[in-house]
């Protein structure tokens, strides 16, 4: 196994396989290494589970949002399939039993011809299958950001259901260099509607996947958004 250094101090992604055939289904094994070197094997839930892995082109074309399941040694083993040719990189969020919440991170591949895609542009709005999630709020760099989601679906709100415990999930991840940000649902009586609060830490552009369940199906809805500087707004206020 090669060792790769996430974002996490000293914890430590060990995988078995980073070179995927492109869309033949394999059975993806890593372990969390803590610090001393030894394969971690208890855990505190996060967002309803020990450990999530979320898996995107390094363009951000495709996204996958997994669950693992551990052995008894700290393996983890997860059918992943890498869509299409090109870089990937997943990432893990976890926290160990007595330690803090940690994103760790590996890059992988999957050989062959790949074209890059350039982002969509950023919009409020996103379609996936017959639904519309719309987006309101902004993103402001350095600054606590508050997004809501409402999905409709020929033109009536539609009620979402529970999803790791809030209404949605959310991945927000930075289309320049794929940073990882922190998201955390924010409490709400509404059942048409999820929000957010998320910081982002520069005026740039960003990639949000938001997962929802409706009728018992998750759906991913994809949006980029430009994060703007802290003055932007104020002299749009003014």
């Amino acid at each position: 196994m090669e060792h790769h250094a996430g974002f996490g101090a000293e914890h430590a992604l060990d995988v078995e396989q980073k070179e995927l055939e492109p869309t033949k289904r394999v059975e993806f094994r890593f372990r969390v290494l803590s610090p001393d070197g030894k394969a971690v094997t208890s855990y505190r839930p996060l967002h309803e589970r020990e450990l999530h892995l979320i898996v995107v082109r390094q363009d951000l074309a495709t996204f996958s949002h997994l669950h693992p399941a551990r052995e008894p040694d700290g393996t983890w083993t997860v059918e992943l399939t890498l869509p299409s040719p090109g870089p990937y990189r997943a990432f893990t969020d976890l926290a160990p039993t007595g330690g803090p919440d940690l994103t760790l991170a590996v890059d992988l591949t999957a050989p062959g011809e790949w074209v890059r895609q350039e982002l969509p542009a950023p919009s409020q709005t996103a379609e996936v299958d017959d639904f519309l999630v719309e987006l309101t709020g902004a993103l402001i760099a350095g600054a606590h950001s508050e997004l809501t989601f409402t999905v409709t679906r020929s033109g009536e709100r539609v009620p979402l259901e529970p999803y790791l415990g809030a209404l949605g999930h959310l991945v927000a991840l930075r289309a320049s260099d794929l940073a990882y940000l922190h998201v955390h649902p924010l409490e709400d009586s509404a059942t048409d509607a999820v929000r957010f609060g998320v910081e982002v830490p520069s005026a740039e552009r960003y990639r949000l996947f938001l997962q929802f369940v409706h009728t018992g199906r998750v759906r991913t809805a994809a949006f980029t958004v430009e994060a703007s500087q802290p003055s932007d707004r104020a002299e749009t206020a003014e």
